[in-house]
């Protein structure tokens, strides 16, 4: 990996990862050139979640370490430079209020280079179908984490395809109980094992 931010956002050093982009702002480094250095050491995070060589804890210290250094860089960001992979919209389907699967999974796509609209936990279908409406988003990201969600998956899936958007939006649900029978009761394209597959279909889908 090339310059010392992206190394240091791996080593989940916080305190200098942060002194780190406020010395290159100062110094007057282009603002997207640090956001590409901390992706860059995001992805290696992210290789390493995938490989078993990194836990859930590093993960969530990493996205933490990547949000507080964006919070000193997006004040210094020309506009118009905002993420160009994609838009997407995620949340806690209707009657579950976990979020900490639904945040990382967030907070990886926005390192990603996504544009991340988060609708939050216990958020009803219609929520979900008026955002898509509002942004253009083509994919939408459902979480849930109890048994219930299942039936709010379903109808979300069922709201997006009443309103007409179904064709032109990719559905993706995930969970701790999430398989492959749950994914077909919901009526969603694919579901994501895990925070690095959750990752891979949004490249797929909207990359």
């Amino acid at each position: 990996m090339s310059g010392d931010i992206a190394s240091l956002i791996v080593e989940l050093r916080e305190d200098e990862t942060i002194e780190a982009v406020r010395s290159a702002l100062t110094a007057g480094e282009p603002p997207l050139d640090i956001v590409e250095r901390l992706r860059e050491g995001m992805s290696e995070v992210g290789r390493r979640f995938e490989a078993r060589e990194f836990f859930l804890s590093e993960l969530v210290i990493s996205a933490e370490i990547f949000k507080e250094a964006m919070a000193l860089i997006e004040p210094s960001l020309p506009a118009g430079s905002g993420p160009t992979k994609g838009s997407l919209v995620i949340g806690t389907v209707r009657g579950d209020i976990h979020d900490i699967g639904k945040n990382i999974v967030a907070g990886m796509l926005r390192c990603e280079g996504y544009e991340v609209h988060d609708l939050g936990v216990d958020v009803e279908p219609g929520s979900f179908v008026a955002k898509l409406a509002e942004t253009g988003s083509g994919l939408l990201a459902l979480s849930g984490l109890l048994t219930l969600a299942f039936d709010s998956m379903k109808e979300t899936v069922d709201a997006v395809g009443a309103a007409g958007m179904r064709p032109n939006v990719k559905i993706i649900i995930g969970g701790g109980p999430v398989n492959e029978k749950v994914l077909e009761y919901a009526g969603a394209d694919a579901w994501g094992r895990d925070v690095a597959e959750a990752v891979r279909l949004a490249a797929q889908y909207e990359g």
